[in-house]
């Protein structure tokens, strides 16, 4: 069975580090509820799911009411990982009793910080206070699959400053912890700040002495790092996010939103909200067997289980074979380890993942 993402490209206001699909404009929200229910009754009308994911944007911002709407149009099973997206400050005692009426039954929570010096400067709408008193909430309630969401490298974050956040963090109890370095994406409020000097990117040497204390604290604190970016107790890893890194099927609806069969082709709904909303518009990729074999290469590389050397043999003997004695250097030098007919990153070559990556695509 395939995966679904729901997109929700809502939000309040902007964080300067976002470039997902988004938007503030918020006066097209029930005729874009319109839509994304028309699409799946088109495309996945009593469609079961292996997972469902609800993303944005700010998903929990848009209400409970139009959030059973969207439900009333998916068919699931309570069984299903079913997770949502929640900012801190929308985390309400109404709120949560709300949730109750929905087949949520893991939480997905963007901290990024609890400091507030950091919180302000990232434009995030809640407070360090605020986020802690969210997972308390919906401990109380009885939601126990809760993960939370971490950034490091900030500017003017020490590592004394991380080191206090992290422990913070983890001393919330919660059974996942996803953590990432902070990106400059181009076309960013973060970018134009970098470019003019009024923020200064972290030194590479501090990110990954961050990165070594993320994964050092995790491991204490009895979260086993399934992926470059997340850490989980023994069985609440996100099935949904390890589906995509296997290359398994998912459906993806709503405006921005991507698919993909498992195989080669890939769909991708138009970013467009006006657009989506009249016609549904989207596109649709087939890929090449080099681009599928990259594709391989990136999203099992960055898990703990790592590349299935067999697996590989037996799709893409050709491209395998040509980078044997490429995978054989980054062995003898460290970057990479066999383990049980798999290939998959050491601890060294964590931070420079994606060098090793990129020397095993093929071009």
């Amino acid at each position: 069975m395939a995966g679904l993402y729901i997109h929700i490209p809502f939000c309040k206001s902007r964080c300067i580090y976002c470039d997902f699909f988004s938007t503030t404009h918020t006066a097209r929200i029930d005729a874009y509820v319109d839509a994304l229910c028309r699409e799946l009754d088109e495309r996945c009308r009593c469609g079961e799911f292996a997972t469902i994911y609800i993303g944005g944007g700010t998903p929990s911002w848009i209400g409970i009411g139009r959030l059973e709407r969207i439900f009333a149009h998916v068919c699931s099973r309570t069984s299903v990982e079913t997770t949502i997206e929640c900012n801190p400050d929308d985390v309400t005692d109404e709120f949560v009793a709300g949730l109750e009426r929905l087949p949520v039954n893991r939480i997905s929570l963007g901290i990024q910080s609890l400091t507030d010096e950091r919180l302000r400067l990232l434009r995030r709408r809640h407070s360090a206070s605020e986020a802690v008193e969210a997972v308390r909430r919906l401990q109380t309630a009885g939601y126990e699959n809760i993960s939370v969401d971490m950034i490091y490298g900030l500017p003017g974050q020490t590592m004394d400053e991380w080191r206090r956040d992290l422990d913070a963090a983890l001393s919330l109890s919660t059974p996942h912890l996803s953590a990432y370095s902070l990106m400059y994406e181009e076309g960013t409020p973060l970018w134009q700040m970098r470019e003019e000097h009024s923020v200064t990117e972290a030194h590479e040497e501090l990110s990954i002495a961050m990165y070594e204390l993320l994964i050092d604290a995790c491991a204490e604190a009895g979260l086993r790092q399934y992926e470059l970016s997340n850490f989980a107790r023994p069985g609440r890893e996100s099935r949904h996010n390890s589906s995509y890194w296997e290359g398994k099927p998912y459906v993806g609806v709503g405006a921005g939103a991507h698919s993909f069969d498992g195989m080669a082709t890939r769909r991708l709904n138009t970013p467009d909200l006006d657009l989506y909303i009249r016609s549904h518009d989207h596109s649709v990729e087939r890929l090449s067997a080099s681009e599928r074999f990259n594709e391989l290469i990136f999203t099992a590389l960055r898990t703990r289980r790592g590349l299935d050397w067999r697996r590989m043999e037996k799709e893409f003997p050709t491209e395998t074979a040509n980078i044997r004695k490429i995978a054989d250097r980054h062995v003898s030098i460290g970057n990479l380890v066999w383990d049980s007919g798999r290939l998959r990153l050491t601890r060294q070559a964590l931070f420079v993942s994606d060098d090793v990556m990129s020397d095993l695509m093929m071009v």
